[in-house]
């Protein structure tokens, strides 16, 4: 679990059900038709915007943004470099065995073209197609979310236009006006809070995690680039050492 993610939704969710609590009963924001407005319709006009399978699938990429460990560049580049000194010392076909026992399958496919012999540019040509793909699937999940986060609002809003019509249309009988006032309010309350405390911050953390992944990838390409091309290991590291901020550099790279 992305600690950030956890701690972000407790504290969101926390501070506003503390500050409901101060001022009353929790029951009073509680309402069911309310609720049955803002989700029906934010997941109704999300279906019509887009297929059902887009729809359905994005939940398994929203499991990126509590569960998704990002790769630490600074793991990386150094296993990286040692893979150039063993391709310069032995040759690039050494390493071939040891590509079980690496984890990350798109690092495993660029290396295993280059140890097949693949020209540089059809390998970078084939990775970076896949990044961009990879991408695509990303800013997909991202937009969906951050579509259900500009509906949710309006949803709420005609939730409120649906019981304030129906509080004017009981203004004779004072006692049915509370439950379409509260409907009123609690739809945009609901609408609201959904899209600022939920939907546009997961819309966020994937576009942030996608990023993340695409850096990885590209510095991957980069190295093994590098290494087909018979470069010394200094040089792989210093290509890809660009990749870290300059304080992680002299961490990592003294």
């Amino acid at each position: 679990m992305d600690i950030a993610t956890l701690a972000g939704i407790v504290v969101a969710f926390g501070l506003v059900i503390i500050a409901i609590t101060m001022g009353g009963a929790v029951s009073w924001f509680v309402n069911t038709p309310s609720l049955m407005i803002v989700m029906g319709g934010t997941m109704g006009a999300t279906l019509l915007n887009y297929p059902i399978s887009q729809v359905m699938g994005v939940f398994k990429v929203a499991k990126n943004a509590f569960f998704h460990k990002a790769q630490d560049p600074g793991n990386v580049i150094p296993f990286i470099v040692e893979l150039g000194k063993k391709a310069r010392a032995e040759g690039i076909l050494s390493f071939e065995p040891q590509l079980k026992e690496i984890e990350d399958p798109f690092l495993v496919k660029g290396l295993q073209l280059a140890v097949d012999g693949i020209e540089s540019s059809s390998i970078e040509n084939i990775l970076t197609t896949e990044i961009l793909y990879l991408e695509e699937r990303h800013q997909l999940g991202a937009e969906i979310f951050a579509t259900m986060g500009a509906y949710s609002p309006a949803v709420g809003m005609l939730g409120t236009i649906i019981g304030l019509v129906q509080m004017l249309m009981q203004m004779e009988d004072p006692s049915q006006i509370g439950e379409p006032m509260a409907v009123a309010l609690l739809t945009t309350f609901y609408g609201t809070m959904l899209a600022n405390l939920l939907f546009l911050p997961i819309s966020g953390k994937l576009k942030t995690r996608s990023k993340e992944e695409v850096l990885i990838k590209q510095m991957m390409i980069d190295g093994i680039m590098s290494i087909q091309a018979g470069d010394n290991h200094r040089v792989v590291e210093h290509k890809l050492s660009a990749y870290l901020a300059p304080g992680r550099r002299v961490q990592h790279y003294n």
